[in-house]
């Protein structure tokens, strides 16, 4: 089965920002892409507040936030990484602050980060990099920290036998 975001991929003509917009969890979530590098290497998401968002006390729903933040560093990876396959392997939500704003997800992809995992997929053909995010409220404010744990694995070879559930 394919995702909206494998037939987004295939719409060449609109821009990563928009295709990224119009994923459909995004698109019902009213995000829009302030800033995206080419090579993912830093992202910059607004997460609106609006009534679809707000929770009982009129502040942003925690699991707004997270679903915006899941497959943020994913994708990278996925751009970064081709021949792969990634997943969210886990996902740390730490509520600082309240969002009672709109809130910009902040995600940097550290070069050397980057680097190190290249390292660990040449030699032993997977890695699980753990990437630091952050929700800023409108002033200035740390709202929330994310820990993202990503699993890059190498593709299932066709006519290979899966030996276990879990990797």
């Amino acid at each position: 089965m394919y995702s909206s975001l494998h037939l987004l991929s295939k719409l060449q003509f609109l821009s990563a920002r928009r295709r990224l917009e119009l994923f459909v969890p995004f698109l019902l979530m009213r995000v829009k892409v302030i800033d995206l590098a080419e090579d993912w290497s830093s992202t910059r998401i607004r997460l609106p507040l609006n009534w679809v968002s707000a929770n009982a006390a009129g502040n942003m729903f925690g699991g707004y936030q997270a679903c915006l933040a899941d497959p943020i560093p994913a994708l990278a990876c996925l751009r970064k990484f081709p021949g792969y396959r990634v997943a969210t392997k886990s996902l740390e939500v730490d509520f600082i602050r309240v969002g009672n704003s709109d809130l910009i997800l902040h995600f940097d992809f550290d070069p050397e980060v980057e680097n190190k995992i290249q390292q660990e997929l040449d030699t032993n053909g997977r890695a699980t990099p753990c990437f630091a995010m952050t929700y800023i409220r409108q002033d200035g404010q740390v709202c929330t920290r994310i820990k993202n744990t990503v699993a890059i694995r190498c593709k299932q070879r066709p006519g290979t036998i899966i030996t276990a559930i879990h990797e």
